[in-house]
């Protein structure tokens, strides 16, 4: 069965050395030393100061939420994983929705001005498949409204416009270290910030409030990372170049095979953003022709996904249903084709060759 990502696992051998320090050690979580060493590794990867690794994505974005202090509403797009919206609802927050551009697929920064209210406490963009949001257009309208900013860079890891990595926009940058992402810890999620304070104060609230054992000084929950988390992140990044070159190949076969097919359409992307490979998606003009695709690949044991689809705008437990044209129809007519670091080179062109055929 071929899915449309697969989980890198590294060496058995390799992981198995760092499950035997975590044995000898009896150490299993609480900022154990592999830990600590993942974050020292990760700060000089994404080039940031400050790295807060969590349990999960979803639990990193719960955590942004509390250390800015959000409150009321945060603008956000509709044309994302679910957990970016859950994770507002969850803490009490309502999700504003503002439409996609249809051809980026990221929010549409120009839509972003007409959403604002005096409820409004952030902006919650989503660098959609790993394409760059306009972080200066964002910037400029968060400091003119007095606004907080949190990316939720889930696809973006490894990811540049220009010189810049994309942990650098933002007053935060959340990742999601999922086993089905480009870098993956099993499960986990980090947090990257700018300031000592932030950085401390979400520590802080990541072990239930207590800087050491006799007192709580903060409201927290549990969102640390465990040993063996940080065991698989250690050995995922060792070897992460070279997954990224695979995935590159099987990208750019893609884009050869589709970038003159008139009948589908791919995601534009910022000419400065270095890509890193994480996903595939292509728009079919209806969604009929989406669905016979699927099928055909489904029948051949291919499992392509639609993401993200239906468009979050209509989830059932929003009591405001908003409009959102743009982003209602391209969820429906958008899928992402399997691409991983050894996908086989004749089941791509099946991949192909029923997209070509069927669209």
């Amino acid at each position: 069965m071929i899915n449309v990502t697969k989980t890198y696992l590294p060496d058995k051998a390799k992981f198995q050395v760092y499950l035997d320090q975590i044995y000898a050690s009896g150490w299993l979580t609480n900022n154990g030393a592999l830990l600590l060493r993942l974050e020292e590794q990760l700060k000089k990867f994404l080039d940031a100061e400050y790295v807060i690794l969590t349990v999960n994505g979803t639990c990193a974005l719960q955590l942004a939420y509390k250390m800015l202090g959000l409150t009321g509403e945060v603008i956000t797009t509709p044309f994302t994983f679910v957990a970016t919206i859950s994770s507002l609802v969850w803490e009490g927050l309502t999700p504003v929705f503002v439409d996609i551009d249809e051809n980026t697929l990221n929010m549409d920064a120009d839509k972003i001005r007409e959403k604002i209210t005096d409820k409004t406490s952030a902006i919650l963009p989503v660098h959609v498949f790993g394409n760059v949001c306009d972080v200066e257009k964002i910037r400029q309208i968060a400091l003119e409204k007095n606004l907080k900013v949190v990316y939720d860079a889930a696809h973006a890891f490894d990811v540049q416009l220009g010189n810049h990595n994309v942990s650098e926009f933002g007053d935060i940058a959340v990742y999601s270290f999922h086993s089905t992402k480009i870098f993956h810890t099993i499960e986990g999620g980090a947090i990257v910030v700018k300031s000592k304070e932030l950085y401390e104060k979400g520590l802080l609230m990541r072990n239930f409030g207590i800087p050491g054992y006799d007192r709580i000084t903060e409201l927290g929950v549990n969102y640390k990372m465990n040993e063996f988390q940080a065991a698989m992140g250690l050995c995922v990044l060792d070897d992460f170049k070279g997954i990224s070159i695979q995935r590159k190949e099987v990208f750019n076969r893609y884009l050869r095979a589709f970038r003159d097919q008139k009948r589908i359409r791919l995601q534009l992307v910022n000419e400065e953003v270095n890509r890193n490979f994480s996903y595939f998606p292509v728009i079919f003009e209806n969604e009929g022709k989406l669905i016979e695709v699927k099928e055909r690949l489904n029948k051949e044991g291919i499992y392509p996904r639609r993401y993200f689809y239906p468009s979050l705008n209509e989830l059932p437990y929003l009591k405001d249903k908003q409009s959102v044209p743009i982003a209602e129809s391209i969820a429906r007519r958008i899928l992402c084709l399997p691409l991983f670091h050894d996908l086989d080179p004749g089941i791509q062109d099946k991949i192909i060759e029923t997209v070509n055929m069927y669209s």
